[in-house]
């Protein structure tokens, strides 16, 4: 078991409450939502209504799920809040921004958003929710910053549906990459100190985001289809996986692009530059990850950076994409991400915002415990004496 100084984490995860203290206009859910957080962070096997009741010495999980779905505070400020907390926290220039996606299995067709729907958490079609998110990746650490529910349009074309779950009537049919943009865009207006963007496929393979990043100067590199078409200098116009087919063995180095579970991940990889929308100073890449035990599995992105930056750069950066299934991870395991019992809107984007709250103060937690070279923290471990006292 790790034990580190409670005292000093009580008091950081104090004044993380108190710093969205501003946002409720009211004493009462202020404090639940304090004894919520408590409740998410306390090691508790599942992190719902009822338990989070009992465990804040409440007899029934009302107070909680009306703080979810109809108290009087700011949500979305609450998110800007955690922002401007994880960058005072976590703060680096050279950190990555990371757009990745995740479902929340469900049952019924009442949850807002919820379909059958392709999500990696299953690997399958599911019946679920999927929440887009953006991480903050830093050398200190990493949290999530920003969220977003998705809305399939069989949800938009049905207002009475919409209208039993809270949906609001000018909520837009938003893909993905769109979602991406908006989180990136709040980010960029806040300051948040960042130099490079990274996402999947689902992401990369977009061409009108990557304008838009190219048009804002963000350094990106973004996984992309085999069959997406690009024009490489001195080889012509193509698809990307014969392009890269074309290249000779010798062209190929082997690096890490960053520690796992089990050591560095060594892939093969290589790079060839290509036209895109011209801007001064800066170049596109096509860039190729080719597994070690087999050399099928090739993995395409699309780059854009300062024209002098090294393969090796590249190559840290498409590893920087990890991190966000570690903070999924994480928040599922230790936070409580997807233990939430609403079905409406607004429920979902409260509960989310605290869970997220809470992975934030954990981040910060094993931030500075790993700069004194402490063993990495826990949640249960780093807030076991956290909770308060049962009321009454």
């Amino acid at each position: 078991m790790v034990y580190v100084d409670v005292e000093v984490w009580r008091d950081e995860l104090d004044g993380l409450l108190g710093r969205i203290g501003p946002r409720f206009s009211r004493s009462e859910p202020r404090e639940r939502v304090r004894r919520y957080v408590r409740g998410l962070v306390a090691g508790l096997e599942r992190k719902n209504g009822w338990t989070l009741a009992e465990h804040a010495g409440e007899s029934s999980p009302d107070g909680m799920q009306r703080l979810l779905r109809r108290a009087d505070w700011d949500i979305d400020a609450v998110r800007d809040d955690i922002r401007d907390y994880v960058v005072d926290r976590l703060g680096h220039t050279g950190a990555v921004l990371v757009a990745d996606d995740t479902g929340f299995i469900k049952k019924g067709v009442k949850s807002a958003g919820v379909q059958r729907q392709y999500t990696g958490t299953s690997g399958k079609t599911d019946n679920c929710q999927i929440g887009t998110f953006l991480a903050y990746v830093a050398p200190a650490g990493h949290a999530l910053i920003d969220r977003h529910l998705y809305l399939p349009q069989s949800w938009i074309i049905d207002r009475q549906r919409c209208d039993a779950a809270g949906i609001p009537d000018d909520a837009p049919l938003l893909t993905k990459p769109r979602i991406a943009i908006q989180m990136l865009q709040r980010a960029i207006d806040a300051r948040v100190p960042f130099t490079w963007f990274t996402a999947d496929e689902a992401f990369g393979q977009v061409k009108y985001l990557r304008t838009w990043l190219q048009e804002r100067d963000v350094f990106h590199v973004m996984a992309t289809r085999c069959n997406d078409e690009v024009s490489a200098h001195d080889i012509g116009h193509g698809r990307a996986d014969e392009i890269i087919a074309g290249l000779p063995e010798r062209a190929w180095r082997r690096l890490s692009c960053g520690d796992g579970a089990h050591g560095p991940r060594l892939y093969d990889w290589v790079r060839v530059p290509i036209v895109e929308q011209w801007a001064p100073a800066r170049g596109h890449w096509l860039l190729a990850r080719r597994s070690i035990s087999d050399p099928t599995e090739i993995a395409y992105y699309i780059c854009y950076a300062h024209r002098q930056t090294s393969l090796n750069m590249l190559v840290w950066v498409a590893g920087r994409r990890w991190p966000v299934e570690e903070c999924f991870k994480q928040a599922k395991q230790e936070t409580g991400l997807d233990d939430y019992q609403v079905r409406t809107w607004r429920g979902w984007y409260a509960h989310i915002t605290l869970s997220m709250l809470a992975l934030a103060w954990l981040a910060a937690v094993r931030a500075a415990e790993q700069q004194k070279g402490a063993p990495t923290p826990t949640a249960s471990s780093s807030c076991r004496s956290v909770s308060p006292k049962p009321a009454g």
